[in-house]
């Protein structure tokens, strides 16, 4: 987390999501650790929910669809 505490302070971070931040916690397991990785990334933030579906998802999705029918 330290990399991310240096860079916030010099320029924008970005980060992207499919999941909510409720479903962090399959990544980041230690409740504790989710909560203060998020924490750190929104103080001071911008959150933008798209409401749209991955593009990478469903192009993945498709291709693995066709191949099975191969």
């Amino acid at each position: 987390m330290a990399v991310t505490a240096l860079r916030e302070e010099k320029n924008s971070v970005v980060i992207g999501s499919n999941e909510s931040f409720s479903g962090w916690t399959k990544t980041f397991t230690d409740p504790r650790l989710c909560a203060v990785i998020a924490d750190r990334l929104t103080f001071g933030g911008h959150i933008i929910e798209t409401g749209t579906d991955s593009y990478r998802l469903a192009t993945t999705c498709a291709h693995a669809e066709q191949q099975v029918v191969m």
